[in-house]
């Protein structure tokens, strides 16, 4: 649904997007995440046709950017992390508006069921610019769903939302990603990307990392079991002799074991520790966030193998 082949995009001097190469497929909900100035929002611009790369080629929705800019723009969604609304305008007017410059078939209907999706209809004669950026950014997101698109670019769409609202929008990535809608999501909200993102891509002006959230971090960390022990013996480590364990560390009371396949070991694991008198608590997987990843691979700026 979005390729991407070597796109670059310069300003002056100044490198914004570096040698991108992405595939995201159709139906996908895909996280694009970095800091504050890493090209994300320039990645966005450049693949809904609304600036030109410098060089590479990309591919959106089956059509060329450069070559077939208008039909991308039909075929697109856009919320950018500053989305501009007319604020002398009501919030009605605003998606009326929009709706006819895309040719929505019924305007008024359309503008209207976004409009009560973001429990905005009460304020629908209300001028936008008295809006709180919480609303807003609702009324921003109504208007890139206005016709439909096959692929939604979002730009922090929970940013400056309520926890209510946030889960709204929420709720409705997940119910358009099964729709077949592809979302090309950017978030400082490495949690929320965690839970709604099939793939991700790390990115700071180069891309340096992508694929599932959970594959990429077993590739970054390996899986690790912890074993809470009721005061565990002097050395209980090295008598755990069994060939799959790749690493054991002690924290406290417990031990935490690096494991290939926890689903197949940990038995095993377990009943030999029983066997040398210790006293098994209760067993867990180590769960690392996207958050510990994504802080870890900026940090050192290096790709996962």
């Amino acid at each position: 649904m979005i390729t991407a082949n070597g796109l670059t995009r310069r300003f002056g001097d100044i490198t914004a997007v570096d040698d991108l190469h992405l595939d995201v497929e159709k139906g996908e909900v895909f996280g694009f995440l970095g800091p504050n100035g890493a090209g994300k929002t320039t990645t966005i611009r450049m693949l809904a046709a609304l600036i030109a790369p410098t060089s590479g080629e990309a591919e959106v929705a089956g059509f060329q950017v450069g070559k077939d800019n208008r039909a991308i723009r039909q075929n697109v969604g856009v919320l950018t992390e500053t989305p501009g609304l007319y604020k002398r305008l009501s919030a009605l007017d605003n998606l009326l508006f929009f709706a006819r410059l895309y040719g929505v078939t019924s305007p008024r209907k359309q503008a209207e069921r976004y409009l009560r999706l973001f429990e905005l209809w009460d304020r629908r004669d209300d001028l936008a610019g008295t809006f709180s950026k919480g609303m807003r950014q609702k009324l921003a997101i109504a208007r890139a769903m206005l016709h439909e698109p096959q692929i939604l670019f979002l730009d922090e769409p929970t940013a400056s939302l309520d926890p209510e609202a946030a889960k709204v929008v929420r709720d409705l990535i997940e119910t358009l990603s099964t729709e077949e809608r592809t979302i090309f999501l950017c978030t400082h909200n490495l949690d929320e990307a965690d839970r709604l993102c099939d793939r991700v891509a790390l990115f700071k002006t180069k891309l340096i990392a992508g694929g599932k959230p959970q594959e990429l971090k077993e590739r970054m960390y390996g899986r690790k079991t912890v074993i809470h022990l009721a005061d565990p013996a002097a050395g209980i480590e090295q008598a755990l002799d069994l060939p799959f364990i790749k690493r054991i560390e002690r924290m406290d009371n417990a031990l935490v074991i690096s494991l290939t396949d926890p689903e197949k070991e940990n038995p095993l694991l377990v009943k030999r520790l029983v066997e040398l008198g210790a006293g098994v608590q209760y067993v867990n997987e180590l769960r690392v966030s996207l958050e510990d990843l994504y802080l870890d691979m900026m940090e050192g700026n290096h790709a996962t193998n």
